[in-house]
């Protein structure tokens, strides 16, 4: 099959609306390059990829995006193939009813679902800028309206709420979108973000009790198809109708106006400067000196 020469980087892919978006992707004739946690899973999708699509150009990243040393390991090998990178779609995400910690001491909500953007992102932004008109996709959900940035403890130490710390990651996902669009203003680089839809996935499979019964429930009888699901955020990653759109929250292929914190610009530099310096000693080094002189 026919490349059109271009990348794109789609995180958990193995299954939802992650899987079918790089299948499609393929298909228009994007090299496909895609993460799983698990290699089994992943080489057993890369082989349902290729034959689905009809492309060898596709390639398996491995590694758990809850780790951050995971996460640039991944960034780097993907830097060193690929120079330039044209669409980049953060997908990868949860909900985790208990509160846990990752390898890093990190809460695993707010690494897994915000942190890994922020990271992976940041780490292949020359890639991207060396791409012409490059894409940066990031799916949130409707859940940021429910969202509430809990400034003096993101991370649930005092009071956790697996869907509480779900709805505030999905808001961040949108904080860091509009603050990387007013970032990459006039670099050609694009940065939207969207509601997929209320998935039926494997989204919520690792709750349990009352919550796992619920999700089943609301899976069953108001779910759309991971291929309803996939519509926006390729949408996002490949219409020539969005060309240059850039700093904005889609639902249905539209724009919509999301949850009003996602406006605040203070709010926006505050998670950034946050973020950066969480993550500084994964940054690369320029990145990482300007996290550390933050005060």
């Amino acid at each position: 099959m026919q490349t059109n020469g271009k990348v794109a980087l789609v995180t958990g892919a193995t299954n939802g609306i992650g899987k079918v978006t790089a299948l499609e992707l393929a298909r228009a004739g994007y090299r496909v390059l895609f993460t799983s946690r698990d290699r089994s899973k992943g080489e057993r999708t890369l082989e349902e990829l290729k034959v689905q699509s009809g492309s060898d150009a596709l390639e398996l990243y491995v590694g758990d995006l809850s780790s951050m040393s995971e996460v640039r390991r991944i960034a780097l090998e993907v830097r060193a193939k690929h120079p330039k990178l044209n669409v980049l779609v953060n997908n990868a995400g949860g909900v985790f009813m208990q509160r846990q910690t990752t390898v890093d001491g990190f809460e695993y909500t707010f690494a897994f679902n915000h942190l890994s953007y922020f990271l992976l992102t940041n780490l292949l932004l020359e890639s991207l800028k060396a791409a012409d008109h490059a894409r940066i996709v990031s799916v949130s959900s409707s859940a940021n309206y429910g969202g509430k940035i809990v400034w003096d403890d993101l991370e649930g130490a005092g009071r956790y709420s697996g869907f509480g710390a779900y709805s505030q990651s999905k808001l961040m996902n949108i904080l860091f979108a509009n603050e990387l669009a007013h970032r990459l203003s006039g670099t050609g680089v694009t940065s939207n973000s969207l509601h997929p839809g209320f998935v039926s996935t494997g989204f919520g499979d690792n709750s349990s009790g009352m919550v796992k019964a619920i999700l089943a429930l609301l899976k069953r009888v108001g779910s759309i198809t991971p291929e309803k699901g996939a519509e926006t955020t390729l949408y996002l990653a490949s219409s020539s109708e969005v060309k240059g759109v850039t700093g904005q929250f889609f639902d249905l292929k539209k724009p919509k106006r999301a949850n009003p914190i996602a406006y605040d610009e203070s709010a926006q530099k505050r998670l950034w400067n946050l973020s950066e310096k969480l993550v500084a000693q994964w940054l690369d080094p320029v990145q990482s000196a300007r996290a550390e002189a933050q005060v």
